[in-house]
């Protein structure tokens, strides 16, 4: 069993709690106490509403299952189409598209909100992934320059480093 602490409300891994701790706050100057403190509330007003959410989703499924099951095979075209889409819209799957809706960048990161580029999220233990993904990131960017990897272990599974912390870093900000 994966030993725990208790931070507020939180149980938390040991192994999460020292990352965080000393390796992710430090360097972002961020107090421990102030970090924790924020997470647990975020976790105590966001928790409920994810629980409602699930259940949600979870009665959606099911209805859905029992539509499948009294009605098996592929919905055809025409009639049976059209009373599909109405049950999915009764059950809540469906809903009616939303008048002037627009989507902005306000709030955002500029480098979420400017620059497009993939947002990559890969298995940290395969460095050729981690690799792969940082040079995904950066390309989009006249000056970046893809990183290259120090030796074959980031392009050689058999070689790659075991470690769970072997990740590649890039920044989309030009060389100097």
């Amino acid at each position: 069993m994966t030993a725990r602490t208790t931070i507020h409300n939180l149980q938390v891994a040991n192994t999460l709690l020292s990352f965080i701790n000393d390796q992710m706050l430090p360097a972002t100057g961020v107090d421990k106490e102030v970090f924790w403190k924020g997470f647990n509330d975020i976790v105590a007003d966001l928790a409920p509403k994810n629980i409602a959410l699930l259940a949600e989703r979870d009665r959606i499924q099911t209805a859905m299952d029992e539509w499948h099951t009294a009605n098996p095979g592929p919905v055809a075209e025409g009639k049976a189409m059209k009373a599909y889409r109405k049950y999915l819209a009764q059950i809540g799957y469906l809903v009616p598209e939303p008048r002037n809706a627009q989507a902005t960048t306000a709030n955002v990161d500029a480098e979420l909100a400017k620059l497009a580029g993939p947002q990559l999220v890969v298995p940290i233990l395969n460095a050729r992934y981690a690799l792969n993904a940082a040079n995904a990131r950066t390309a989009p960017t006249p000056s970046a320059k893809p990183m290259v990897a120090k030796k074959a272990a980031a392009t050689t599974p058999s070689a790659a480093p075991k470690s769970s912390t072997t990740a590649a870093t890039c920044s989309t900000a030009p060389p100097p």
